[in-house]
């Protein structure tokens, strides 16, 4: 790792520097806008206290959606726009099917339709956060519209900022504005720790401590997960693995393989009703969900954590379909030793499973220690430990890392021939 860093900062790998001090650009000024306040609000008369859902999507964009700065909405809809079309094109809706069997020109037009959809949701959203912000002032009131073109003019700004620096850039546009957003409130978090718990005692510094600790720890902890992976191994008729010079191959397997996106369907699920009872405003339909929904009661809690169990698998399943591996497998002539080739797909079915119950309990425990910590420390609610942001800026640092090792030791290589 050391040995990447250090040949980046040679002066033979300038265009690297340069794609890096790009991206630095770029990321700056995310962070700049996102602490500007959309024209017309008075930052003092925001109507949301408690975000719920929206906790999550204020997360990912930084804080800027509490701040109901121009970047309040992220590229949360975009996210959600390409989730949805990521679905529905699993055989749902057939036109939608048959550009993802297309190849290079059929993901080519689905992007370009994930992207109308993602602005026409980050309106939708806009307008929708605008009423639950500013309070009621009539359905079609001119500034409910004016704050949705507002937001939704942010997104896009963020979108083509993305696509810049995956041109331009390091790539992983869209994945480092959402990391960027996460690590630019680590400051401010740790900072409100240290004033909320050294109160000039030596217990306060003991537990300060303590608390960098135990986060260093969970850190440490998911950048373990993250990288885990069983492997299958594979071998082909074609050809030989032998121990001299023969390559082994093996299908790789993420213990985490659904991401976050088991905790952002849970979240939404558990929480979407207290957004709804904000705007309703019955007192008996609010009474009921701060009683049995909201995520900081044990019945809430534990629905919470089953729905993350639930949406593990069917996600992982989603994404990865035995039955398809399998046959591919069979059609390139592969199989797996030890396994009939007829109980491939029941074989990938069990190992798939399996794995899948250790990376959702990894998931539950990251989720539900956030929760829990803000319900026993007392302490400010930035002021946390794990959660989805963790997971999500330690798989963008890995993957970025990756990249960017891969492409060092590609110039090395080409380097070498000449």
């Amino acid at each position: 790792m050391f040995a990447a860093i250090k040949q980046i900062f040679n002066h033979k790998n300038r265009d690297i520097q340069k794609r890096i001090l790009f991206t630095l650009a770029c990321l700056a000024v995310f962070v700049l806008g996102k602490s500007i306040i959309v024209p017309g609000i008075n930052k003092y008369s925001l109507g949301v206290n408690k975000l719920g859902f929206l906790e999550l999507i204020n997360v990912m964009g930084g804080g800027a959606l509490a701040k109901f700065s121009i970047f309040a909405l992220g590229v949360m809809p975009y996210i959600s726009a390409s989730i949805i079309i990521q679905i529905l094109a699993m055989d749902i809706v057939p036109y939608l099917a048959e550009l993802r069997k297309q190849g290079g020109t059929g993901r080519n037009e689905l992007n370009k339709i994930t992207r109308i959809a993602g602005i026409a949701l980050a309106f939708l959203q806009g307008y929708v956060y605008s009423f639950s912000f500013l309070g009621s002032k009539g359905v079609l009131n001119i500034d409910y519209l004016q704050f949705a073109l507002v937001l939704t003019a942010g997104t896009c700004l963020l979108l083509w900022i993305g696509d810049q620096i995956t041109a331009k850039g390091i790539g992983n546009g869209i994945s480092l504005i959402i990391m960027a957003g996460i690590i630019s409130e680590l400051p401010t978090m740790f900072s409100t720790a240290f004033m909320q718990l050294v109160d000039g005692t030596t217990m306060g510094l003991i537990l300060f401590i303590l608390y960098v600790v135990f986060y260093v720890l969970i850190v440490l902890g998911v950048v373990y997960v993250e990288g885990a992976e069983r492997r299958i191994t594979v071998q082909y008729a074609n050809k030989s693995n032998t121990s001299f010079g023969g390559r082994q191959n093996y299908i790789p397997f993420k213990l985490n393989s659904a991401g976050v996106m088991p905790v952002i369907f849970a979240s939404a699920l558990t929480s979407i009703l207290s957004f709804v009872a904000n705007i309703v405003k019955r007192e008996a339909f609010t009474n009921f969900i701060d009683k049995y929904i909201a995520m900081n009661t044990p019945v809430g809690f534990t629905i919470y954590i089953i729905l993350i169990f639930v949406f593990a698998y069917v996600y992982t399943f989603m994404q990865i379909k035995p039955s398809e591996m399998s046959e591919n497998l069979v059609k390139n002539g592969g199989f797996i030793p030890g396994v009939r080739p007829g109980e491939t797909t029941d074989y990938i079915n069990k190992v798939l499973s399996r794995i899948t119950v250790v990376g959702a309990f990894f998931l539950s425990v990251l989720a539900a220690i956030p929760v829990l910590f803000g319900t026993f420390s007392g302490l400010p609610s930035n002021v946390t430990i794990g959660g989805t942001g963790l997971l999500i800026v330690v798989g963008v640092a890995l993957e970025t890392y990756k990249q960017l090792e891969s492409y060092l030791q590609s110039r090395s290589y080409r380097r070498g021939r000449r």
